[in-house]
């Protein structure tokens, strides 16, 4: 008996210093680890600000490795994913985040939203709405509506767009009245083509009650009152058109030529176009004053003179281009080389240029194609801004 409580207190001892060597070195690992995976950080800081992006994932993989607990590192590695265009990896490592049950409300929302940039950012469309519907009432809400609004741009789903941007409009400071009234316009365009006119005229009032300083409602509804053969009614929204949006009366000049012939308003039609190349000359204005004067049977040299105002106005390629095209028949005559070569250099002027992006186009865009941004295109030619 006395021999076996020898050994126990014999034992005792040995038991504690174990013990105690074994939880030195736990700690001792545990400094050298701690020690790596700040390293393996700061270098794949180091790598990421030296933009050697390659070397920085792999430093971030060797911390997350060293270190599976840290969601830092986790956000970090799946943000350089998604720079990289590797958005499998991307959606791999933030799907890993959202699957972990330590994770705090702020990262796991955090963590929803990358997820929702990862979908969007590889085209799949359906699945960045439905990571982004998620997202309501967090502190996310805000960045995910204005993203699924460009989702639903993209894929022409006016009527959601046009509820996302209600909500924004209801919740923030930010007007969305501009957005609205395009978005009416598309649909009106829509019901147009499948051959509902009054759902598309509609869409039309609709949107000039929405947004009455936006000329492409007005602009659209003159078209489309025109083509359905009531041309007084377009007059009357051409008149409108002049008096609430006369900067874009340029891209509205051949409808209200064609339309003031039409109801007999030939001398108010001349009225509205020039008044409105006084206020900022156009050469859509004057090509159409030009044409107007033909038409009522004003004498070629008289018409053609407009040109040489406007000239006298701004220096401008394409009136001398055209000018020069109008000689052809006359006694002065410009050899056909010289219209050719003055031609062919004003073209690229005629064009429009998106005030966003710098995109140009033989056409005017509400929305770019370039950049997606709206009312970006002034309608003013290339050659006049």
């Amino acid at each position: 008996m006395d021999l076996e409580i020898g050994w126990i207190l014999l034992g005792l001892p040995l038991a504690f210093a174990a013990g105690w060597l074994a939880s030195r070195l736990d700690l001792r690992q545990l400094r050298i680890e701690n020690r790596q995976a700040p390293k393996a950080y700061f270098r794949g800081l180091n790598y990421l600000l030296n933009e050697q992006q390659d070397k920085a994932i792999d430093a971030f993989i060797e911390a997350v490795q060293r270190d599976p607990d840290t969601s830092e590192l986790h956000f970090a590695l799946g943000n350089l994913f998604r720079r990289r265009g590797e958005y499998d990896r991307a959606v791999r490592v933030h799907e890993h985040l959202l699957s972990r049950a330590d994770l705090s409300e702020t990262d796991r929302h955090r963590a929803q939203h990358a997820l929702a940039l990862d979908f969007l950012k590889a085209g799949l469309l359906d699945r960045a709405e439905d990571a982004l519907r998620k997202l309501e009432g967090t502190a996310h809400a805000e960045p995910a509506r204005l993203a699924l609004l460009a989702i639903y741009e993209r894929s022409r789903e006016w009527s959601h767009a046009s509820a996302v941007a209600q909500s924004l409009q209801a919740e923030g400071p930010a007007r969305f009245d501009n957005r609205l009234a395009h978005y009416l316009c598309e649909e009106a365009q829509a019901h147009q083509q499948g051959g509902d006119e009054g759902a598309a005229i509609d869409c039309l009032r609709r949107a000039i009650d929405t947004a009455p300083q936006v000329a492409r409602p007005r602009l659209q509804l003159a078209a489309l009152q025109r083509d359905a053969g009531r041309a007084h009614e377009a007059w009357s929204t051409l008149r409108a058109l002049a008096e609430n949006c006369p900067q874009a009366l340029a891209l509205a000049a051949p409808l209200v030529r064609a339309v003031g012939l039409a109801v007999g308003e030939e001398a108010d039609a001349r009225r509205l176009l020039e008044q409105a190349n006084k206020d900022s000359p156009s050469i859509d204005l004057v090509e159409a004053l030009v044409q107007l004067d033909l038409q009522i049977g004003r004498p070629p040299a008289q018409a053609q003179q407009r040109y040489l105002d406007h000239l006298e106005r701004q220096p401008s390629l394409i009136a001398a281009a055209r000018w020069l095209a109008g000689q052809q028949g006359s006694p002065q005559a410009v050899a056909a080389p010289v219209c050719r070569a003055v031609e062919h250099a004003s073209r690229p002027l005629s064009r429009y240029r998106c005030a966003a992006c710098g995109f140009e186009a033989r056409e005017h865009f509400w929305q770019c194609p370039g950049c997606q941004a709206w009312d970006s295109y002034p309608p003013r030619r290339l050659e006049e801004i």
